[in-house]
């Protein structure tokens, strides 16, 4: 995954966590997270405010697809540490 290094986008790569393969002035290359990391990301986005898919994926644009994101929320909701109010926005439990 490639992220420019403009504005913030280290700033966000370094929030989620992800691991720099390489960086320059220009460019700032990461692994992608595997799917119980791309879980944990989600979580966390999460708890600073309710979002939908698509907020999600403006997040984690070049990071995962909306499909995997959807995976993801789905597998959370399942396992009951999101919950999906009437707006379609998602809310990690606990977090008001």
């Amino acid at each position: 995954m490639e992220a420019s290094t403009t504005g913030s986008g280290k700033g966000i790569v370094e929030r989620l966590g992800l691991k720099v393969i390489y960086e320059d002035p220009e460019i700032l290359v990461v692994t992608a997270p595997n799917e119980k990391e791309l879980q944990d990301i989600i979580l966390n986005l999460l708890r600073d405010k309710p979002m939908n898919v698509k907020e999600i994926h403006a997040v984690l644009a070049g990071i995962a697809s909306e499909d995997k994101i959807r995976r993801a929320l789905n597998k959370l909701a399942e396992e009951g540490s999101v919950l999906v109010d009437e707006e379609g926005r998602y809310r990690a439990l606990g977090v008001f």
